[in-house]
């Protein structure tokens, strides 16, 4: 029983070993990007949540595509069937594709928003004008809150995609090994499910856009400056 322990715990320090290092890596990066751009982490944050919210709109818009190729699919009444399913399978390889550049975008947020506080906390410290750190610190507690807020509506978007994209891939392959009418009979009942699964992930995407557009207002707010 001891040895399952102690390799569980080598993996454990090799994967806090990889996150410490690939962290100072990417804080070195983007140091050399804000070196040679003359951009501020804050405005590349800012691209990043506009990438992201493209992207859920992107793979929106796609996974509806995708389920109309369906619909199509199981209102087959004989001819056409091979173009019908390469349709189908051309759609749903452009939703796999959508789907990864969401999982993409949401980790460069992520990875970016963790440099950005890094940076922020500690310039903290360099204030002299101790009501300049505080309105500072302030601000820093808010965009926290709001990025907070932003990942979790990310992350439930993200978790929304895949067990769609799952059950498409389902429907693809069935129709692969079985390209035949008795398999489209036996997939209309399938589509009313998926239906419903995708106007709930669309729902779910919908504020997660929302909630981007907003934490881009918060982050393009001017600082306000000190009374006089």
């Amino acid at each position: 029983m001891k040895l399952p322990m102690k390799r569980r715990r080598r993996l454990t320090l090799s994967q806090r070993l990889g996150r410490f290092v690939s962290g100072r890596f990417k804080r070195m990066y983007y140091q050399l990007a804000e070196s040679t751009s003359g951009s501020h982490k804050r405005d590349f944050l800012v691209a990043r949540v506009e990438d992201a919210r493209g992207s859920l709109e992107e793979t929106r818009d796609q996974f509806q595509n995708t389920l109309e190729k369906f619909s199509a699919l199981v209102e087959f009444d004989g001819g056409g069937l091979l173009l019908y399913y390469k349709q189908l399978q051309r759609e749903f390889n452009l939703s796999e594709q959508k789907a990864q550049a969401v999982h993409d975008h949401i980790d460069a947020i992520e990875d970016l928003a963790i440099a950005l506080f890094h940076e922020w906390e500690q310039e903290l410290e360099q204030y002299t004008n101790r009501s300049l750190r505080g309105k500072s610190r302030q601000k820093l507690k808010l965009t926290q809150r709001h990025y907070k807020t932003l990942m979790a509506a990310m992350r439930r978007a993200e978790s929304k995609i895949d067990p769609v994209l799952n059950a498409f891939r389902d429907q693809v392959l069935y129709l692969k090994h079985n390209l035949n009418a008795q398999a489209i009979a036996a997939l209309q009942h399938e589509l009313v499910h998926v239906t419903m699964d995708i106007a709930g992930m669309i729902e779910v995407m919908d504020k997660s856009i929302a909630q981007a557009e907003q934490f881009m207002r918060t982050l393009e707010e001017p600082p306000a400056l000190p009374a006089k």
